[in-house]
């Protein structure tokens, strides 16, 4: 688990250039109607991709774990805490027409996460630099069986601001190792 989860944060660049959303599927033919699609989830799961929002030729992509996820050394190298009442936001942004084309631009990113009593609370981010990549990577406070709604306004260099919303359900925590 500990190799995985190392394995996809140092893939990390290259996961955010493949977030790119799928065409719409082809509809059926008349004579057979197509099933009902189901409701997105306003929730991210782990393991799930990344959540992106795109505005003209801007995509912010925005994710969320426990930050028990993490092994020992990646949190360290970010200076992250691993404990199971804190997560590890992740958000990046990319400005391209296509996934295939797009690169990390700088931006000027607040986040607020909101728990369920409606506390908010302000998540500071860091900016990391890597390989051509760019991250905003954050650390909100969660209880045990949490829902944190989280409100992100990201600001490019040169471009308007954007907002984005997104749901992550942190439960059953998993255990620090």
């Amino acid at each position: 688990m500990r190799r995985r989860l190392a394995m996809i944060l140092a893939l990390l660049p290259a996961l955010v250039v493949a977030a790119a959303p799928t065409p719409a599927a082809t509809p059926a033919p008349a004579a057979a109607p197509a099933p009902a699609a189901a409701p997105a989830k306003p929730s991210l799961t782990l393991g799930s991709g990344l959540n992106s929002t795109k505005v003209g030729d801007i995509t912010v992509h925005y994710n969320a774990m426990p930050s028990t996820q993490l092994t020992p050394e990646i949190a360290t190298r970010y200076g992250i805490t691993r404990s199971t009442n804190r997560a590890l936001v992740n958000v990046s942004v990319m400005k391209g027409p296509r996934a295939a084309e797009a690169v990390a631009v700088p931006a000027e990113v607040e986040l607020v996460a909101i728990n369920p009593a409606g506390q908010r609370q302000n998540v500071r981010l860091s900016e990391v630099r890597d390989r051509g990549a760019i991250y905003y990577l954050g650390e909100a406070r969660i209880e045990e069986r949490d829902t944190i709604d989280f409100e992100l306004t990201v600001t490019p260099e040169g471009e308007a601001p954007i907002n984005a919303r997104f749901r992550q359900e942190f439960w059953p925590p998993a255990p620090v190792r």
